[in-house]
């Protein structure tokens, strides 16, 4: 990581007012406590090669990774102080935030295209419409949850002609290959391996465009 690079993160915390008083310079940071999640490839390589480690460990910063289940998790992360930086869904920051989340996002880190309706490839559910009356894997609060919201919506259904089942992303997949739900609001990298072997998507974000933004984010008090 160059130096710009780790200017800019330090400057980011202290703009964001992440410590007490907003007028604290960058170089009087002690720790950054920030997640890593599957959804966020960029984490996952600054974490495995040690990156941050390296280039703050000259200034004596600490850095402290933790994991992040979905974007619900990094907000509840965020909202409780336990983490300076999160990785979320740019359209799951915006809903967190009207709904009185002190965030605010600092930066896009990508524009991805990750979120499917997964179904079993013997599944006769061809279309987001075939959901009514279905059970449904989804994580509230996410990308895919926003995206199978729209997707109802497009079909002419709510998310009242279904049944949602709360899972995490990774217990949403779970659920699907063991055939406890009918179909998952998915999200990559998680989507890969079962839609390879066991799944089919009948509906992407490809198809139907969501506010495909991953940002990071900082408390905003």
């Amino acid at each position: 990581m160059q130096k710009f690079s780790r200017r800019t993160f330090a400057a980011l915390l202290a703009v964001s007012t992440l410590l007490p008083g907003a007028a604290r310079a960058a170089d009087a940071l002690k720790e950054i406590r920030i997640d890593w999640a599957t959804y966020n490839p960029v984490s996952m390589v600054l974490k495995q090669k040690g990156l941050l480690e390296k280039e703050f460990a000259k200034d004596g910063i600490n850095i402290v990774w933790v994991q992040s289940a979905g974007s619900n998790k990094a907000l509840e992360f965020l909202n409780a102080g336990s983490i300076d930086l999160g990785s979320t869904a740019g359209s799951a920051a915006l809903v967190a935030k009207i709904n009185g989340n002190p965030i605010k996002s600092i930066y896009v880190y990508s524009r991805p295209e990750w979120t499917a309706l997964v179904t079993t490839r013997d599944s006769r559910i061809a279309s987001v419409a075939d959901l009514k009356g279905k059970r449904v894997a989804v994580t509230r609060g996410t990308d895919p949850h926003i995206f199978l919201v729209r997707a109802l919506l497009g079909a002419g259904l709510t998310e009242k002609d279904i049944t949602p089942v709360l899972l995490q992303h990774a217990d949403g997949k779970t659920a699907l290959i063991r055939g406890d739900v009918d179909a998952w609001a998915g999200l990559d990298p998680m989507m890969r391996r079962p839609r390879s072997r066991t799944a089919q998507s009948c509906s992407t974000a490809r198809r139907k465009p969501t506010p495909g933004a991953s940002s990071m984010c900082a408390r905003s008090s």
